[in-house]
């Protein structure tokens, strides 16, 4: 390829060589007038004055990339006014020269000392000038010129991205514009064809072309399927010179994939699908997924299914999980095995987006057949209601029939029930039911004013049996299996069994008066009852006097016959010194059956009022107290508090006698003696430390203990020989005689006193008990040793004895 370059450098380069010294004068330009010329003679005898030609030119031309080993002419400057014996100087200036361009200075000739390039400078602008060779005086003004660049193909296509990646729809028409790719050339589109591309494929076919002139890549191949081939690889080129031989070329890569369009329709891939559900299931549990298959993508893919036909149309229903792309199965109402043990279903499988373009294609949906088998379950018994009203009579006697509840077992096996009552619903055990029937039966009277209505909860459960062989014997074992509940009701009827009360704490008051005064219409109090029974057996009310005081001279009963009645006065002038306060029972029947009645106490005062009624005061002691207290009754009131002084003073003396001691001690016999010491007392031996004789009460050493509690019957004379001496340090023999005193004394007190002396030192032969020195010691010592030690020690040592005498013992 080099070698043809120069090649065809070189026959550029002779061909312009040889044009310029052919045509020289036309290459000079246009003619400039001059100074020096000379006449000539026309035809007719006319002197024509002929101006003398300037130097002209016109532009020059290079090839570019010449890489002969020569300066490359360019072309030659000559002036007219030039004889040739070199007093004419040519100068160059402008761009490149003197670097890029160089001019023989005598001859004028331009050569280019370095090889051009077209795409990085097309021409330069340069200025030529002709001056004496002696006095550099310019013998022609500077005239511009321009060299130009010539192009040779050197620089191959390029096309504006290395990859393409386009899309078009699967299926679509021949001829159907994918993408147009686009190539340059750096070589200049108005010389030759170097610049003059031609586009071909040459990886693609056939299912792809491309339009030589414009790059247009078209489908080449009809009804291309996205889903046999989604991808496909193209290459292309761009070739100058009009795609002759000789050219330069560039490919690029184009990536083209099928975009989907729906042209698939839904699919099962089995004619016939096998389920099964328990009947203890609940409405909304799956039962099973069916799925269609569809090669399409994305939407063009999306699938829902329906329950077309079928006998469980009523009981199951389909969803469509959009993200499994699959149909969901689900129960929609609860199956019974006993009642029908399979189901039959027709399931259509059918796409949401159909294109119109493919609509011959046929039907876009498919349909299976679900087939869906029952299985039996241990299912709880089933009550015959969904709940249960029953009616009792208050008051009815213990064990009453309530009503009834029964269950079934809905299973095949028909196990029997066993009834029980949830105790949390009746607490306070009101009803008992049989077991095995179902009867509800009260445990003690009901009281309807307390609880009008009672529920209850019912349990049924399935009694299953099961046997175990046990030595050859047979065992046979119930258990309770699955059970169900039902809320009972329980209304207790309401018997006439409460009278009817006031109903309130009714109070009447009438104004004192003359018996001249007439009586008024109006009644003392208005009065109503009321009755804890229902409606029924309460109202309406009837109000009256006793039979016996049916002729009550001051006052009487009206019935208003509305559940109300007056209390009205018979007759005037009472009085409150004779009497201040009337008793009126009155009697309330109910309308029940049998009717109940009560008789109620009206209490009635009699008041003092101003003149127009209204009251002023009912206390009848006002007029008492004028009158003044008798001598009589101001004696009982003063023989009353002297009985109650009596009484505080005898109460005070019994409780200072309760807290005197019962044994009299003299005040000298209570005494102490509190030494304190720092180191470690002698034991047994020191006598000086304190008197032992302080610890005798001298009473007690003459034997007479006087009680206050108790008389003595007899006075005990106490035995000379058991008397210490009063200054004896023999302690044992101190506490041996008290206690000999005490076991014989029958005046002793009956209250123990115990006294604990602690005795240490140098004379113990137990050896220090201080806890000055235990305390820095081991609390896990050896105790064996106390039992050494003889009986004094002896309980010592059953408490702190060894572990292993312990452990035996336990």
């Amino acid at each position: 390829m080099k070698e043809n370059y120069c090649l065809q450098a070189a026959l550029v380069c002779l061909g312009m060589l040889c044009h310029s010294q052919a045509f020289a004068p036309e290459r000079r330009g246009h003619l400039r007038p001059s100074f020096h010329g000379h006449h000539e003679k026309g035809k007719e005898g006319q002197v024509l004055q002929r101006s003398k030609r300037g130097w002209v030119w016109n532009q020059f031309f290079v090839i570019e990339e010449y890489t002969g080993p020569d300066p490359v002419l360019v072309g030659r400057l000559h002036s007219d006014i030039d004889s040739g014996d070199g007093n004419i100087k040519y100068i160059l200036s402008g761009e490149g020269a003197g670097t890029i361009f160089v001019i023989d200075d005598k001859s004028g000739n331009i050569h280019a000392t370095k090889t051009l390039d077209r795409e990085e400078r097309a021409q330069y602008t340069l200025m030529a000038q002709a001056v004496d060779r002696d006095t550099n005086r310019p013998l022609e003004p500077p005239s511009e010129f321009i060299v130009k660049v010539q192009d040779i193909n050197d620089n191959p296509p390029e096309f504006l991205h290395e990859t393409y990646h386009a899309n078009v729809p699967e299926r679509s028409n021949v001829g159907t514009s994918v993408i147009q790719v686009t190539a340059s050339d750096a070589d200049d589109p108005t010389y030759g064809n170097s610049a003059k591309l031609v586009y071909s494929i040459l990886e693609g076919q056939p299912y792809f072309s491309v339009e030589a002139q414009t790059g247009i890549i078209r489908t080449a191949l009809p009804n291309m399927d996205r889903e046999a081939k989604e991808e496909y690889h193209v290459v292309i080129q761009a070739k100058d010179m009009g795609g002759h031989m000789g050219g330069l070329s560039g490919t690029t890569k184009v990536t083209i994939t099928l975009t989907d369009v729906n042209d698939n329709p839904p699919k099962f891939p089995q004619s016939v699908y096998q389920m099964s559900v328990s009947e203890a299931a609940v409405p909304g549990e799956e039962v099973g997924r069916v799925k269609a298959k569809d090669p399409d993508i994305g939407e063009n893919g999306l699938v829902t299914y329906n329950i077309v036909d079928g006998d469980g149309m009523e009981s199951f229903e389909i969803t469509t999980d959009y993200e499994t792309q699959e149909g969901v199965i689900k129960l929609k109402k609860p199956v019974d095995f006993e009642t029908k043990r399979a189901y039959s279903l027709k399931v259509e499988a059918a796409n949401v987006h159909i294109d119109p373009k493919f609509i011959s294609n046929g039907p876009f949906k498919d349909t299976v057949t679900v087939k869906i088998a029952v299985e039996d379950a241990d299912e709880p018994p089933m009550f015959l209601a969904p709940s249960y009203i029953h009616e009792v009579q208050e008051n009815a006697a213990a064990g009453t029939v309530v009503g009834r509840v029964h269950a079934k077992d809905p299973d095949a096996a028909n196990s029997p029930i066993r009834y029980s009552i949830d105790r949390h619903t009746d607490l306070d055990r009101f009803f008992t039911i049989n077991p095995e029937d179902g009867f509800i039966k009260t445990t003690k009277p009901l009281d309807r004013e307390e609880t009008a209505w009672l529920n209850i909860t019912v349990f049924a459960a399935e009694i299953q049996y099961a046997w175990t062989n046990v030595y050859f014997s047979l065992t046979f074992l119930d258990c309770l299996h699955s059970e169900a509940k039902v809320p009972v009701a329980i209304r207790v009827l309401d018997v006439n069994d409460n009278a009817p009360k006031f109903a309130a704490p009714y109070e009447g008051f009438i104004c004192e008066s003359d018996q001249t005064k007439p009586l008024s219409n109006q009644p003392i109090v208005t009065i109503s009852a009321d009755d804890k029974d229902d409606t029924a057996n309460g109202p309406r009310f009837i109000f009256s006097l006793p039979p016996e005081i049916i002729h009550n001279p001051n006052f009487t009963v009206r019935d208003n016959r509305d559940n109300t009645a007056g209390v009205y006065a018979r007759r005037g002038g009472f009085s409150r010194q004779k009497q201040d306060l009337y008793l009126l029972p009155i009697v309330i029947s109910d309308g029940g059956i049998p009717p109940m009645s009560s008789t109620n106490t009206l209490t009635i005062k009699v008041c003092g009022c101003d003149v127009n009624g209204a009251l002023l005061s009912c206390n009848a002691e006002a007029y008492i107290l004028n009158a003044g207290l008798s001598t009589g009754a101001l004696i009982a009131i003063l023989a009353c508090i002297v009985i109650l002084l009596v009484i505080v003073v005898l109460f005070v003396t019994l409780r200072r006698q309760k807290k005197e001691p019962l044994i009299v001690f003299e005040e000298e016999d209570v005494r102490e003696n509190i030494i304190t010491y720092d180191d470690e007392g002698g034991g047994e031996e020191d006598t000086e430390a304190f008197d032992i004789a302080t610890l005798q009460n001298p009473d007690g050493i003459n034997g007479f203990i006087p009680r206050k509690d108790i008389k003595p019957e007899y006075q005990y004379m106490p035995r000379p020989g058991l008397r210490p001496a009063p200054n004896s340090v023999d302690v044992d023999d101190f506490i041996n005689t008290r206690i000999q005193e005490a076991d014989n004394d029958p005046t002793a007190p009956p209250y123990d006193s115990i006294q604990i002396y602690g005795y240490e030192g140098r004379g113990s032969v137990a050896g220090s008990l201080s806890s000055l020195e235990s305390a820095t010691t081991d609390s896990d010592l050896d105790y064996d040793y106390l039992q050494n030690w003889g009986p004094r020690f002896k309980k010592l040592a059953d408490l702190y004895g060894s572990k292993d005498t312990f452990d035996d013992d336990s």
